[in-house]
């Protein structure tokens, strides 16, 4: 499935309204049509654009800016282990070599069964917790060989299912603004004065 489906039209218009232009709501979009799918397809990205007023290439110059897109099948749990500097110096490149002996793949593959796809991923930001990875963008920290298994264990068998969402699921809880609680935004194009909070000084009116 590529369009997205009837229930997720609704949410993406409740989502477009958010905003004064529509093309704004574009990685809100791109991230509901992946939790669909588990990737980006052609379809989902032309489908995007329609409900947004833009081309369909607007889409993929925006959505490839992103490593977080995936534009083929992944496994339903993407594997990001770091390799900057950090995690390097404390074992990043013996903790992916062993992913890749554990999982039977190469670093950018999928496993046969669909379950795991392993990739080399840059800084993540916790150095101090090095070698890090990330589960569907879930740090995992001071992984270890043995604590990898584990965790590859943990994962076919379902005891990590509260923790780790299937790859897609960017949040558990789906914000939703009731109808009385909703602002708006303005048009930038509508604007004529500047922020409430920013002095006007004498002189400048």
């Amino acid at each position: 499935m590529s369009r997205l489906t009837d229930a997720n039209l609704a949410i993406a218009r409740d989502i477009i309204v958010r905003y004064p232009r529509k093309k704004s709501a574009l990685i809100p979009l791109l991230h509901l049509s992946q939790e669909q799918n588990g990737y980006i397809t052609d379809d989902a990205m032309r489908h995007l654009a329609e409900l947004l007023d833009i081309t369909p290439a607007e889409v993929i110059g925006t959505a490839t800016f992103y490593e977080m897109f995936k534009f083929e099948q992944v496994g339903t749990y993407v594997i990001n282990i770091c390799q900057t500097m950090s995690c390097a110096l404390l074992g990043a490149g013996t903790l992916m070599h062993h992913a890749e002996e554990k999982l039977g793949i190469k670093a950018g593959s999928t496993t046969e069964d669909g379950m795991f796809t392993i990739e080399a991923a840059e800084c993540q930001a916790a150095c101090t917790e090095a070698p890090t990875l990330q589960v569907n963008y879930r740090h995992q920290y001071r992984v270890t060989t043995d604590g990898f298994d584990q965790m590859i264990d943990d994962l076919r068998s379902g005891a990590l299912s509260g923790e780790i969402p299937p790859h897609g699921t960017l949040g558990r809880n789906r914000q939703h603004i009731p109808a009385d609680k909703f602002v708006g935004a303005p048009d930038p194009d509508d604007v004529t004065e500047g922020p409430a909070w920013i002095p006007v000084k004498v002189g400048d009116q």
